[in-house]
């Protein structure tokens, strides 16, 4: 049985985490930031958790995490 291919698209997206789960970055960072908080810039900075509901289709995605 060949390898599975790794999506490129969704390898550059999400990271796996060390227990399976796994994390993106935030969306609408980047551009029109003018009138966005510096909080709340600030707040789009950090990387967040996939929804468990998603990971099942990352999984197929990434079979290799």
């Amino acid at each position: 049985m060949p390898k599975m291919k790794t999506k490129s698209s969704a390898a550059k997206r999400f990271r796996q985490t060390g227990t399976g789960k796994y994390m993106r970055m935030k969306a609408y960072k980047s551009h029109i930031l003018t009138k966005k908080s510096t909080k709340r810039k600030r707040n789009l900075r950090k990387a967040t958790g996939v929804d468990a509901t998603n990971a099942g289709s990352l999984k197929k995605l990434l079979p290799y995490g």
